[in-house]
């Protein structure tokens, strides 16, 4: 039985474009964690791309794909784990500060390998 990255090479490549793509990581090399948390569109683009994920990638035991419900911020885990091997993923604390408040969150950076 041949696996789902040998099957599905093209298949995969092009989901993690449009994940790249989604994220903007051909202009930036990170996000802050806040700004997506807040971003409804963003997220919901993330989580339509689901469908694709259970067809083309064995991933069926990452909690974030197989029941996201479950999990406060599976759009994160989807992230991570769609590009932990074409990246070096760095999250450190970030603050930010808004309307005089101060907002503790982080940043991940995204390092091509």
């Amino acid at each position: 039985m041949r696996l789902k990255n040998e099957l599905y090479d093209d298949e995969q490549s092009k989901i993690k474009k449009e994940l790249i793509d989604i994220l903007e990581l051909n202009n930036k090399n990170g996000f802050i964690l806040y700004h997506i948390d807040n971003d409804d569109e963003l997220k919901s683009k993330i989580m339509r791309l689901l469908p694709k994920i259970r067809t083309f990638f064995s991933m069926s035991k990452i909690t974030a794909i197989s029941t996201p419900e479950k999990i406060k911020r599976p759009y994160i885990s989807i992230i991570r784990h769609m590009l932990k091997n074409e990246y070096d993923i760095l999250s450190t604390e970030h603050t930010l500060r808004i309307n005089d408040k101060t907002i503790r969150t982080k940043r991940y950076v995204f390092i091509k390998k």
